[in-house]
């Protein structure tokens, strides 16, 4: 018998039977279930086994937490159930099914931005890396940086942009890839249409202000403005998606033995035409409108109140997964504005939440079974991972939810009121200060050192003033129980 078949056993009669799984997959720490019926799910049951860490509905998809051990644990729950595994990717298809349409499009907002997730945050740490050496007057007294005083890291300065300014500044061609792989149409033409929205015989986005005249072409009846879109997020998403629709529009009339030729073409060419002449100036206009909104919020007199309230927020928004709306406005005010205040705020939200762990870690210092999963929590989520502390710690307990919860937001307001601002995204947590431009980084380290401290002195008040205690003491219950079974 293997070591979780018996476990496995109940999880598949927890979750409704073998016909209530329409799919399952799994990550690095979570069985992934697309029930057919939610609402035969035995949440307390299921969070009552043992090698059950927790549970949480996210993107139709209903989620329970194993960890580092969900492979196997995954294998003999197939060979149990005799239900066949699926792919991730196929999952989310068949989790579509239990989503609204605002869910829909977060999901597919998501999709677009996870893979380009690694090439932002190795710009931002570049970025930063450039402003430390050629910013910061680190060299003869204070009067001059690494840059002025060494041709090596002159050198260095100057070749690091090489690989800053394609990641920002040729975006839209992973905006545009990244929407042909998951829509499932030809990426390369994906990637070529970003290469139009970028190319060097355009005039640059952020160079029109300046320039004399705009080039243009000229075909007699009309003319079309030369303009690139460098580091422009919407207008890429817009024409990525016309891109991808037309597409499959074209693969279903027009006949195999031509689509090879026929379809690449007139998907294309009319494409690229429409981002020039609507797409582009719309998505421009409509994203300098969403970046203004966000960045006036955040330097206005006001914005003390906007960054405690999204401080506040953020967390209960990972929770319905409206939060990767952030990662397109992050972007866009980057692009704009050469950083984002919006960034920091999130990886303060994340050191928040680990610091609440890191309390009930202190309240369950005799609990071994508890701790066997607080503590991988914690570690995550001070890296920038907060789902496993949030879902499997945090909420399941509600007030060291809620003491990060204040905490986030006192270390959003003293982050946005001292002008903190980021160079990328996609570095969370305690790592995320690498992110940050130099000037504001000393600001940071005391936001981060409130994320750290306030949340951590709440968990442990709320615990002795007994707020939350019932549900503490369930769960502290079960897990005593866990560790004698």
């Amino acid at each position: 018998m293997g070591k979780y078949l018996n476990d496995a056993t109940l999880l598949l009669e927890y979750v409704g039977g073998k016909e209530n799984i329409s799919a399952v997959s799994h990550c690095a720490t979570r069985m992934r279930f697309v029930l057919n019926d939610p609402s035969k799910a035995r949440v307390k049951d299921i969070q009552a086994l043992s090698t059950v860490k927790g549970t949480f509905t996210q993107a139709g998809q209903f989620q329970v937490i194993i960890g580092n051990e969900v492979p196997m644990f995954y294998n003999e729950f197939i060979e149990v159930s005799g239900v066949e595994g699926v792919t991730k990717d196929t999952a989310k298809v068949a989790a579509r099914k239990n989503m609204n349409p605002m869910q829909r499009m977060i999901a597919h907002l998501a999709e677009i931005f996870t893979p380009l997730i690694p090439a932002i945050v190795v710009g931002g740490l570049i970025l930063g890396f450039r402003n430390i050496i050629g910013d910061i007057k680190l060299m003869e007294g204070g009067t001059k940086s690494l840059v002025e005083v060494s041709q090596f890291w002159a050198g260095a300065h100057g070749f690091l942009w090489l690989i800053g300014e394609a990641i920002f500044h040729f975006l839209p061609v992973g905006i545009t890839w990244s929407i042909s792989k998951k829509m499932g149409t030809t990426q390369i033409l994906g990637i070529i249409l970003g290469i139009t929205l970028v190319s060097p015989q355009l005039l640059n986005a952020y160079g029109v202000a300046g320039a004399e005249s705009i080039p243009v072409w000229d075909f007699g009846f009309a003319q079309v403005e030369m303009i690139g879109y460098q580091a422009q997020v919407i207008p890429a998403v817009l024409a990525g998606f016309v891109l991808a629709y037309l597409e499959i529009f074209l693969r279903e009339r027009v006949a195999s033995y031509i689509s090879m030729i026929v379809v690449p073409f007139l998907a294309l060419v009319p494409t690229v035409l429409i981002a020039h002449t609507v797409l582009g100036p719309i998505g421009w206009k409509l994203g300098d409108l969403i970046s203004n909104i966000v960045y006036s919020g955040l330097t206005s007199n006001l914005r003390w109140l906007f960054a405690a309230v999204f401080g506040f927020l953020y967390s209960p928004l990972v929770i319905t997964g409206l939060h990767h709306m952030t990662n397109a406005i992050d972007l866009q005010l980057i692009g704009q504005f050469d950083g984002t205040n919006l960034w920091p705020m999130i990886a303060l939200s994340n050191i928040a939440q680990g610091s609440a762990v890191l309390a009930i870690i202190y309240l369950n210092r005799k609990n071994e079974a508890e701790k066997q999963v607080s503590i991988p929590a914690a570690i995550s989520c001070y890296l920038g991972v907060t789902e496993p502390a949030m879902f499997g710690i945090n909420l399941k307990y509600i007030f060291p939810f809620l003491a990060a919860m204040i905490g986030s937001s006192i270390a959003a307001v003293i982050s946005v009121g001292s002008g903190v601002m980021a160079n990328s995204i996609g570095v969370g947590g305690i790592p995320g200060f690498l992110s940050i431009q130099t000037k504001y980084m000393l600001p940071f380290v005391i936001a981060m050192l409130v994320a750290i401290v306030v949340p951590f002195i709440l968990t442990l008040l709320f615990a002795k003033k007994k707020i939350g205690v019932k549900q503490y003491e369930l769960w502290e219950e079960r897990g005593k129980a866990k560790a004698k079974a």
